[in-house]
């Protein structure tokens, strides 16, 4: 599969008849012309700043973010336009803008490790690139967080970038909020007496509001409504349902799945997207939210009125689902690859106080060795997780495909991120069609800063 297969098959297909809301997220006034050139380009402009998020009436969030909210600014473009992005950090640390799942430059992806020049504290950056491939993607902060649960994914610093066009849509960002470091052995058994912190938090949101606050999303009975969903989070995976309604999935990343199917629960780890649809026939007014009690009541869900239709919001358990990606793909065969390559995920265990490191091959970051590729050649790479931990693989720079989960074969899922489970093997495929540094990492804040990092490097 080569680039311009990619691309035809990325595209979102259109929803035709469909009634559709009008958008969660805040807009940016842009320029709207496809052309290539400098003059007509699409151009925005991004401020890296302190932030206050009234989550509710009684939870104030003090976090950083983009243009004075989180998720910052809807950026909406042509596929195949030119985007000109003018960053200004009033931050007083050096920050980044990764754009995630776009095909850019090294220098313009944002990371460090590929090369991206940082955007200085104080200081401003430009970003110009090309918006491909189409479908859901989006940008975020790249920085490193280490044992500081103000930067990187535990801030405000994401927003939604879209290369397509639809009259209306709905698009929401799952977080958590207040973050701290816990032992977990002493709050519940599980895990290994060894083991070292994890994060927990006190607060969660879709967008900018707690469950109960804000608008509710209005709908009318028989209107197909397509969410866009992403999670935005840091470190946890998220379960989400609507209760009486099904989600008809489209797309996976931002690409559009070759089987869509209805399923009552989604599930997204860290930087995954869902694109789904859900017809609305349950008249009524539902909480649409996280399926963890907890997490729910810390605020992670938002309110679906139907016209006419009052009363206390409603939640009920939805049916038990397992989270399976095959069932969006195809049995199609796969071409014999050009090279096989095994990559192994092990945890060192940080003892209480500490924390975990995590490998690659038995190397962690900076000193895990390279991934050599050829442009042009297609590579057949096994991720293996030998560890107790879930890890969201996310590729820099690159689409690829889905060809086994865990005892599965599939075909056709296209993403740039991928959750690998706990003692489970993944396969993907992809054509080395993208030169330059390419950073590949587990898209847990926790993990990426204390070694799950790696560089793909061309020939």
């Amino acid at each position: 599969m080569n680039r311009r297969e990619f691309l035809r098959l990325a595209g979102v297909s259109a929803l035709s008849g469909a009634s559709i809301l009008s958008g969660c997220v805040p807009s940016i006034e842009r320029t709207t012309t496809s052309s290539t050139s400098s003059v007509n380009a699409a151009r925005f402009s991004l401020r890296i700043t302190p932030v206050k998020l009234d989550l509710s009436a009684k939870q104030t969030i003090q976090t950083i973010g983009y243009n004075g909210g989180a998720p910052g600014p809807l950026l909406r473009v042509k596929e195949g336009q030119q985007v000109i992005v003018d960053v200004k950090n009033d931050s007083d640390v050096p920050e980044l803008v990764h754009w995630h799942g776009l095909y850019v430059a090294p220098e313009v992806d944002g990371a460090m490790e590929e090369g991206t020049p940082m955007v200085p504290a104080t200081g401003s950056r430009q970003y110009t690139l090309t918006a491909q491939p189409s479908g859901a993607r989006w940008y975020h902060t790249h920085a490193f967080a280490g044992k500081d649960l103000r930067r990187s994914f535990y801030s405000g610093q994401f927003g939604f970038f879209y290369p397509g066009n639809y009259d209306q849509e709905i698009f929401l960002a799952a977080h958590q909020w207040e973050p701290e470091f816990v032992s977990m052995q002493d709050i519940r058994k599980g895990p290994p007496p060894d083991n070292g912190l994890e994060v927990m938090y006190r607060a969660a949101s879709f967008n900018d509001k707690a469950l109960g606050h804000g608008e509710p999303i209005q709908v009318k009975i028989g209107v197909r409504v397509l969410f866009y969903l992403l999670n935005a989070g840091a470190t946890d995976d998220i379960r989400l349902a609507l209760p009486g309604h099904v989600f008809n999935v489209i797309a996976l990343d931002g690409n559009s799945v070759p089987n869509p199917r209805a399923v009552p629960v989604l599930t997204l780890a860290p930087a995954e997207r869902i694109d789904a649809v859900v017809e609305m026939k349950q008249p009524g007014v539902w909480i649409f939210g996280a399926t963890d009690d907890r997490m729910r009541e810390m605020g992670m869900g938002v309110v679906v009125q139907y016209a006419g239709q009052g009363g206390v919001p409603q939640w009920s358990k939805p049916e038990s689902s397992n989270w399976d990606y095959t069932v969006f793909g195809t049995n199609a065969t796969h071409p014999e690859p050009d090279q096989r390559i095994n990559l192994v995920f092990e945890k060192i265990l940080g003892g209480h106080g500490g924390f975990n490191r995590w490998t690659i091959n038995g190397k962690s970051w900076p000193d895990v060795d390279p991934l050599l590729v050829k442009e042009g050649q297609r590579y057949r790479i096994t991720r293996e997780n030998q560890s107790g931990d879930d890890h969201p693989v996310h590729f820099h720079r690159h689409t690829f495909e889905l060809t086994r989960i865990g005892s599965k074969r599939t075909s056709g899922i296209l993403k740039d991120t991928v959750n690998v489970a706990r003692r489970q093997s993944v396969e993907i495929d992809f054509v080395a069609d993208d030169p330059g540094l390419t950073l590949y990492h587990c898209h847990m804040q926790l993990h990426m800063d204390f070694g799950f990092m790696g560089l793909m490097k061309y020939a």
